[in-house]
């Protein structure tokens, strides 16, 4: 799902049709012939692990869905941590995310056809019930149209499909009379009024209420939209149009999507990112398979299979033609720019992209399908989820996790494919590791920083409609599903549409209306079915070759270049030129910049920009080295402002009944003890008294030994800490005292001294905003004994402690709130405070703009050469080093995070003779400087 995180695929069957020979409409039927098929290199997984693997599924299930309809239901969705339902408007604003809401009931809709898949026809009967009783769909609210339409109106689709499959079995839903479709159709007119607009693109949002008119709409007057948003309607659409007659659906759907197709940039045949709804002008000229576009491409394949539409499949092919030309650089998927599509966009991935190799197998294109997919794997084995961003050597560029289903949904469509009892053992761990990290006592909670284990307060619909789809599809067997999940096609959302609805209300046209296609590489698509010879070679260990060279990709240590240099030193020739010995006044060292691929621009301000095109190098070799400088040099740009970041704490209760299940991100301390160079402190905690500590304390009896609770303000926080650590405390937690912040709409602090020496400070100082502070004091309220863990790093939690734990009544389970963390980027910004108190980090990741996101530091030469002795050697902040096997692709732009410059204060005269021939990049490089990135 292009902005939520949405599932993507269909069964492995298609309906009847004229005869393609492109795999791309015939790979669903190659799935069945190939499930047989499993590589040698992993063991079976019996019948009895896949059972009990599948009923953990089942459980897991009703974990969620249970504690939704218990403390969240009729809310949009379930707030794990403090067990209660998020009502809009009840709750500080998320912005964008907050668009999927309209006081719908979205979690239950969501959910319809999973509680079929489960094999809970039972609840599906009721919660149909509840559905109609409850649901309103007038209400005075903005939503997203794109949101709407996949996860509510698709979820009505999907009910109302297994709903009458379920009344012909005669055992269920004899009552059901079309009221779930009804109810569709009755949304679908209501997101009608969207599509008012010239080009046939419809605003991205609508007032279920008012449409679009204004005031009263509060919408109509944005201008852009995202391409998945405009492009993933045709499925959800076109079956609302084939099960009630009315063909306006499927017509307005089809005509945005053909706008979409005239619009494409002719020459790359890529689109972008974002588009003006009135004009067609693209407004983000960067494309790739992630977030804005993803399902565009998914509803294109999808929607011949579901209409028969030749010209759809055409399309398909067309792109995916450009996306293997310009975006894959396996295992990578990299976005380029869509006039420039031989210029990277940027260097790091976005976790939706994750969807994408599913579609290649649906396509039937498995050999990158299985090197991205281990890619992803082994990213994830690191941290144990997905972050939502990462950088092309691995690091975490945006640290969230709201328990996206797109991997899980590649790995189901990976073990259709081939049978690999490889990819049962990569759902195992996405089992464990939901259960490990995410399971917390009101359903499961996303992850607001994947590296420190702390929680957000967030458990969207999507997980409930997609992962637990997929994963017990995963382990189940045929018989094991109470209907024939061939039979039916998922949409990006993972709802289940019939594919008997390509021959019903066939009123449209099917007149290929494709045109001006480019000349494609014939050998994607020359396979028909039975393909196994094709897609499976004879060799059982296909699958497991494809992997094997991927095992290490994320791995700490770089093998290839080191040997790569030892062996030059070896044959006499010369060192490849290092970023501590480069003088930018130096034409040698010019030279060697332009053949490494390196390019030298001088900015208006008089700063120099260094950015490397690995397809510009002289050689592989010379590319290997210039990624190599380019690191090194942002590494030694920003070496002196790495040593004074600080990455966030976290608060752990560990004490009964929490054990150590909540975690809430704090911020650091400029003085105290460094908690990520000793050990983690663990203690009771006491309110201290006074309550904002700015003197001494009149309690220190209560506070002797623990770690002592502090209000924000009235007095330094060094001064807090003399106070408190002079009365005995082990540490300190300072809440804020303004009512009501939470690190949701704040950006965290990290607290400063006060201008003197604080090394008599030997405690260790955490700051928690209010929100997440009255965790800790509601905890006291209610358990009185609280322990906590103050720690660099949230801990595993203690299975025999766990063991111990007491089943907690209802009121209890309410109580067991937890925490809102501040999500910072990757490198927390320490730079200079405004004021000598307080100095904030970095905010949300999702607000960051490009000058945020920039890590090119400035420096002077003379700075840079100060001491040519020192040990500069590049290592990233994760302790990784980049796997230049997997990096050096013949079209990619290498870069370090974000951003691939490095700037120098001093002026330097300009070499025309050099600069002559990087014309076209330095005119690339301003067009990437315009575009949002």
């Amino acid at each position: 799902m292009s902005e939520a995180g949405g599932g993507r695929g269909f069964g492995s069957s298609v309906p009847q049709r004229a005869p393609w020979s492109l795999v791309a409409a015939t790979a669903a039927l190659c799935l069945v012939s190939a499930t047989s098929v499993w590589t040698a290199g992993a063991s079976p997984m019996s019948r009895e692990e896949k059972q009990k693997l599948g009923n953990q599924v089942l459980e897991m299930f009703d974990h969620a869905y249970g504690n939704y309809m218990e403390h969240a239901y009729p809310a949009d969705e379930l707030m794990p941590l403090t067990c209660r339902g998020r009502v809009r408007g009840q709750e500080p604003s998320r912005g964008d995310v907050d668009d999927a809401l309209g006081k719908f009931s979205l979690t239950l809709i969501d959910s319809l056809d999973t509680l079929v898949v489960l094999n809970k026809t039972k609840e599906f009967e009721d919660a149909v019930r509840k559905v109609l009783r409850d649901v309103n769909l007038d209400n005075d609210v903005v939503v997203s149209v794109f949101e709407t339409n996949i996860r509510v109106l698709g979820g009505l689709l999907g009910g109302h499909s297994l709903a009458i499959m379920l009344k012909e079995k005669g055992e269920y839903m004899q009552w059901y009379n079309d009221e779930l479709l009804q109810m569709a159709k009755q949304l679908g007119y209501k997101l009608l009024p969207a599509f008012n607009t010239t080009s046939g693109l419809p605003y991205p949002r609508i007032n279920l209420k008012f449409g679009i008119r204004k005031p009263e709409a509060r919408t109509g007057t944005e201008t852009d939209t995202c391409t998945a948003c405009a492009g993933t309607l045709i499925l959800e659409f076109a079956a609302l149009s084939r099960f009630t007659g009315a063909t306006i659906f499927e017509e307005y759907a089809r005509k945005a999507l053909d706008f979409l197709w005239e619009k494409r940039q002719r020459s790359s045949n890529l689109v972008g990112v974002t588009i003006n709804i009135h004009t067609g002008d693209w407004v983000r000229k960067d494309s790739g398979v992630g977030a804005g576009i993803d399902s565009y491409y998914e509803y294109l394949l999808k929607a011949y299979v579901l209409l028969g539409d030749d010209s759809f499949l055409e399309r398909f092919n067309t792109h995916y033609d450009a996306i293997m030309r310009y975006i894959s650089q396996p295992p990578l998927l990299l976005d380029v720019h869509i006039h420039k599509p031989m210029l990277n966009a940027r260097t790091w991935m976005d976790a939706l992209l994750a969807f994408f190799p599913g579609l290649q197998v649906l396509k039937g294109d498995i050999r990158p399908a299985i090197e991205t997919h281990e890619m992803l794997y082994q990213v994830i084995k690191k941290h144990n989820f997905l972050p939502e961003a990462f950088t092309t050597d691995f690091r975490v560029h945006w640290a969230q996790h709201p328990l996206r289903p797109e991997f899980a949904e590649s790995t189901y469509f990976l073990y259709k494919a081939t049978g690999d009892p490889y990819y049962l053992e990569v759902g195992k761990t996405l089992i464990e590791n939901l259960n490990k990290y995410a399971r917390v006592p009101c359903g499961f909670a996303a992850m607001k920083d994947v590296r420190t284990g702390s929680h957000e307060d967030r458990m969207d619909s999507f997980f409930l409609a997609e992962m637990f789809k997929y994963l017990y599809l995963l382990f189940a067997d045929k018989e094991d599903v109470i209907f024939d999940i061939e039979d039916y096609i998922f949409t990006t959302e993972a709802h289940l549409l019939p594919l008997w609805l390509s021959t019903t209300n066939q009123r449209l046209s099917k007149k290929n209306t494709t045109s001006e296609y480019t000349e494609l590489d014939d050998s994607n698509f020359d396979w028909t079915c039975p393909n196994t010879q094709i897609l499976f070679p004879n060799d059982p260990l296909y699958a497991q070759s494809i992997r094997e060279p991927l095992k290490n990709v994320v791995d700490k240590s770089c093998p290839r270049g080191i040997i790569r240099v030892e062996e030059s030193f070896r044959s006499g020739a010369k060192p490849p030129l290092r970023a501590r010995d480069f003088m930018a006044t130096n034409p040698e060292h010019l030279e060697i910049l332009k053949k490494m691929g390196v390019s030298l621009i001088h900015l208006k301000d008089g700063r120099v920009q260094l950015v490397q095109h690995a397809i510009q190098a002289a050689s592989s070799i010379d590319a290997e080295d210039g990624l190599r400088f380019m690191q090194e040099m942002i590494e030694l740009s920003s070496q002196q402002q790495k040593e004074q970041q600080l990455p966030p704490r976290a608060v752990q209760i560990v004490s009964h009944p929490f054990f150590g299940r909540v975690v809430l991100t704090a911020g650091p301390a400029q003085f105290g003890l460094d908690l990520s160079k000793h050990k983690e402190t663990r203690g009771f905690v006491a309110s201290s008294k006074p309550y904002n500590g700015c003197s001494e304390l009149t309690n220190p009896e209560a506070v002797m030994g623990k770690i002592a609770l502090i209000q924000r303000g009235q007095c330094m926080f060094a001064e807090k800490a003399r106070n408190i650590q002079n009365a005995g405390a082990i540490g300190g937690i300072v809440i804020d005292d303004n009512e009501g912040s939470s690190s949701d709409t704040a950006p965290l602090f990290q607290m400063a001294g006060d201008g003197k020496d604080t090394d008599d400070i030997t405690i260790p100082m955490l700051f928690l905003f209010s929100k997440e502070g009255s965790i800790i004091l509601d905890a006291i309220r209610e358990y009185e004994e609280v322990e906590v863990l103050l720690s660099d790093k949230a801990k595993d939690r203690d299975p025999e402690m766990e063991n111990e734990e007491q089943p907690s009544s209802e009121n209890d389970s309410q109580n067991q709130s937890a925490e809102q963390i501040a999500s910072s980027s990757q490198e927390v910004d320490l730079v200079d405070q405004e004021s000598p108190e307080e100095s904030p980090l970095n905010s949300h990741p999702e607000s960051l703009s490009p000058a945020d996101t920039d890590n090119a530091a400035s420096i002077s030469p003379s700075e840079q050469n100060s001491n040519p002795t020192e040990n500069h050697e590049t290592t990233s902040l994760d302790g990784e080093c980049t796997d230049l096997d997997n990096q050096l692709q013949e079209q990619s732009e290498t870069e370090e995070d974000s951003n691939p410059n490095v700037s120098w204060g001093k002026k330097v005269q300009p070499i025309d003779s050099i600069l002559a021939d990087w014309n076209e990049d330095i005119e690339a490089f301003e067009m990437m400087e315009k575009d949002e990135l």
